[in-house]
């Protein structure tokens, strides 16, 4: 039978319906902000990113520094897990520095004085902390985490070709949130020096200019001990200098530089521990509920300046580089106003100088409490 007017009209709304059922959540997702973590194991910071509702994680690269890049693995992969989040895939990136090591950084403590944290080298803290001693393993030795290990396994990739595949897969859109050592982004960088170019931007937790330990009578306060002798030293840098020049020699289109001075601010106290957990999903309390306090809040700061810019309460434009000569100052943060830069191709960066911890809690406890909402509704 000839369709009538009226049919071919039915029938042409029925397929336009059809269409936009099929492509809304598509178009939804594709105006969400994407994410690339890279950093050196699982915590608030990874649960903040996956939980914010206009965030598109796309994976998480795990690397070496407060621990091995394996065991940093086997966290972000039970972390994923137990965030119900297995869609995310976690890729394993550089085991070693590019050049620095656990016997070079013996050598430098003989000759310079200790560090008071060294990741994955730590065997044992200078002087008592209110921090539990980390236990120490080699870069190979096998993974067993306090509970058991995730089911679900890495992918085969190598972090820092899956950095270059994803930037360029998505040109202009990708953020990489880094919150450990620069060896995956050098890497990619080196092998393909358009790499940071493809990326949206670099949102980087490193380095120190001249921070002052704004709480007193903390457990945080133990991580201010170095800063005063040794305020351009950071652990991020410190780990891996010669990383870190290469990434801040890169052309981003915009790097936002965080270093520990607005840290100083802040502490994953034993209260705030017990109030994120109140509001979590059940599982993911657990979680929470097993982190030792008594640190700042780092990486958090880090994904909360780039989720919310409006915790930033100072920040300034310098030009930055790492101290990669092997004296008193290796891995110290550099840094110039624009006049005086050596002009080397070091990159502008927006550098905070101090945060709201307020407002940056707040921020933590709506997105794990909004994540728990979720999960019931499901």
């Amino acid at each position: 039978m000839k369709p009538t007017p009226f049919r071919h009209a039915l029938r042409l709304a029925g397929l336009c319906l059809a269409i936009l059922l099929s492509t809304g959540p598509a178009t939804a997702q594709d105006h969400r902000r994407k994410v690339i973590i890279d950093d050196e194991g699982f915590g608030l910071m990874h649960l903040m990113l996956l939980d914010a509702p206009d965030v598109d994680v796309v994976g998480i690269t795990t690397v070496s520094g407060n621990v091995w890049a394996n065991r940093a693995t086997a966290l972000a992969l039970r972390g994923v897990e137990i965030a119900g989040r297995t869609d995310v895939p976690v890729v394993q990136g550089a085991t070693y520095p590019l050049l620095n090591s656990e016997a070079l950084t013996d050598r430098w403590e003989a000759l310079y004085g200790k560090l008071i944290w060294k990741g994955a080298w730590m065997k044992a803290w200078v002087e008592p902390t209110q921090q539990a001693a980390p236990p120490y393993y080699g870069p190979t030795d096998s993974v067993v985490l306090p509970g058991g290990n995730a089911k679900i396994e890495p992918s085969t990739e190598i972090a820092a070709l899956y950095l270059i595949r994803m930037v360029h897969a998505h040109p202009g859109e990708i953020t990489i949130v880094a919150a450990g050592p620069l060896t995956n982004l050098a890497l990619a960088q080196r092998l393909d020096p358009s790499f940071a170019s493809f990326a949206k931007e670099l949102v980087y937790m490193g380095g120190s200019l001249n921070p002052r330990q704004m709480l007193a009578n903390t457990s945080a306060g133990d991580f201010a001990r170095e800063y005063v002798n040794a305020p351009r030293r950071e652990f991020n840098i410190r780990f891996d200098p010669e990383a870190a020049s290469i990434v801040l020699h890169s052309p981003w289109k915009h790097i936002t530089l965080v270093p520990v001075d607005p840290t100083t601010a802040t502490q994953l106290s034993p209260e705030l521990l017990a109030h994120l957990a109140k509001v979590a999903d059940p599982a993911v309390a657990k979680l929470i509920t097993a982190m030792e306090p008594g640190f700042p809040l780092w990486d958090e700061v880090t994904a909360g300046i780039w989720l919310d810019p409006t915790i930033v309460t100072a920040k300034e434009t310098l030009f930055v580089d790492a101290d990669t000569q092997f004296g008193a100052g290796y891995g110290d943060l550099l840094s110039w106003d624009k006049a005086y830069r050596p002009g080397l191709g070091e990159q502008p960066a927006d550098v905070v100088r101090a945060v709201d911890p307020a407002k940056l809690e707040a921020l933590m406890t709506k997105l794990i409490a909004n994540a728990s909402h979720h999960a019931k509704r499901k």
